[in-house]
Order: structure tokens, then sequence, then C-alpha cells
């Protein structure tokens, strides 16, 4: 079991009240997994992948990740945490416009003190690995949206993590640069890396092997169409079809 989550609330105070946007969540994700959490604009999905993250902590209830209880984890405990066992992926890529691909794939490594020569050799390639390595020397400006993203998803793996997750991945993607994210998510996830997408969309959510759709802040029982959706069993397939 790679992370488990029970009866898991966040509240946000709002004046003299507290909103509750996360209403007992339990969910968990096996190693080598591929999730797809499912729901419409204010359904508590990205507030979810942010605790998942440990970008946030819960108001209450328990998260174990990789055999460590991080629901109360100092600041400085979740951030060795987000460096070393999760990765991530976001619709708006956040690269930085003065680095170059290189670059912006190298600097995780840079916070995690690795030398200079390393960095750059493992920057290339992760960047290869996600067929852009004629692309190092290009900065963001220079590259299509299809490529930024594929930038974004070498920096997320560059440090190895247990743990991908991607938020709306392909929201800002033409349908042919969407087809190519999501292969490769697929090899990824062939590869052993475990997969969470945060998606609104069912053409996104079809790619993966599993899905948990969340509504009005709450978790649905597991359906008979999450398992179908796993019975494909090829995601670059999947992908195709996009």
């Amino acid at each position: 079991m790679l992370l488990q989550m029970k009866n898991i609330c966040k509240d946000y105070p709002q004046g003299k009240d507290v909103i509750h946007i996360l209403k007992n969540i339990s969910l968990e994700i096996q190693e080598g997994d591929y999730l797809a959490i499912m729901g419409p604009s204010g359904s508590g999905k990205t507030t979810l992948m942010n605790l998942i993250g440990c970008l946030d902590t819960p108001t209450s209830g328990t998260y174990i990740l990789n055999g460590e209880d991080v629901s109360s984890a100092s600041d400085d405990r979740l951030s060795d945490v987000r460096n070393t066992e999760i990765g991530f992926v976001f619709q708006s890529f956040y690269l930085l416009p003065k680095l170059t691909a290189q670059e912006n794939v190298a600097l995780p490594l840079l916070y995690a003190n690795v030398p200079r020569r390393e960095r750059r050799e493992r920057a290339a390639a992760a960047l290869e690995s996600v067929g852009l390595q004629d692309r190092m020397d290009f900065y963001p400006n220079q590259l299509s949206g299809g490529q930024c993203q594929r930038v974004a998803i070498a920096r997320a793996m560059i440090a190895k993590p247990r743990l991908l997750l991607a938020d709306e991945p392909t929201g800002a993607l033409d349908s042919s640069s969407g087809r190519q994210v999501m292969e490769i998510f697929g090899q990824l996830n062939a590869a052993g890396t475990t997969v969470v997408l945060i998606t609104h969309a069912q053409e996104i959510a079809d790619c993966a092997r599993r899905i948990r759709r969340i509504l009005d802040g709450c978790l649905l029982p597991e359906a008979g169409e999450g398992a179908e959706a796993g019975k494909g069993g090829d995601a670059s397939e999947k992908a195709a079809e996009i």
C-alpha cells in the first residue's frame, strides 16, 4: 500500500461559518496503481490532490504515505516528502521563463544539492525520455504547449518519485499534444510509477486503470466503471483514442 487516507476532512473558516470542503474521504492507492479522480469544478478534487501531494494538511483524519503518518507533519517534513516521494504536473506547466528546458528539469536536483555535472546529465536523460533531446537549450517561450508539458513531466520525474500527481495535465493542450502527454503517463505507469490524475474529462479519466468520482466533497463508492476502465489493459491505446 503506497497511501491510505481514513476519514479525511478539510474545513475552511469563512467569517463565523465553516465551509466543509472534504467530508470523510477514505482512499487507498496501491504501489503501481493508475487512478483518475474525476469531478466537476468545485467538487473538492483539487483540495484532495493538495492533501495527497502534501501541499496541505487535513483538518481531521489520518493520511499514511509510504508507511508514515503525514496527517500533522511539520512544514519542513512535508517539504522533504514532496521533494523525495512525489512528482507534480500541473495544467499551467510552471516553467521558469529564464531557464532552458534542461535547466528547468534539473532544478529539483539543485535544491537536493546534486552536483552540477550530474544534474545536467540526469536532466538530459529525462528530456530524452519524453522525446525532447533536441530541445534542451530552448526556453519555454520557444516551445509549444505540448513540449512545455513534456518538460514539466521530465522535471516531475527527475528525482524518481514513487507517486506522480497530475492536475488537469491536458487542460491547456490541443488534442494531439494531449494524446502524447497521456501516452507518456501510460509509459511511466507501465514502468512502475504510481500515477494519480485529477480531471473533469471522461476521456482523460478513461486512460487510467481505476476511476474514483468526487462530488460535493464526498468520494463516491468505487463503481463498476472504475473497474471497467482498467480492463482495457493498455493505457497507451486509450490515450490514442483521445
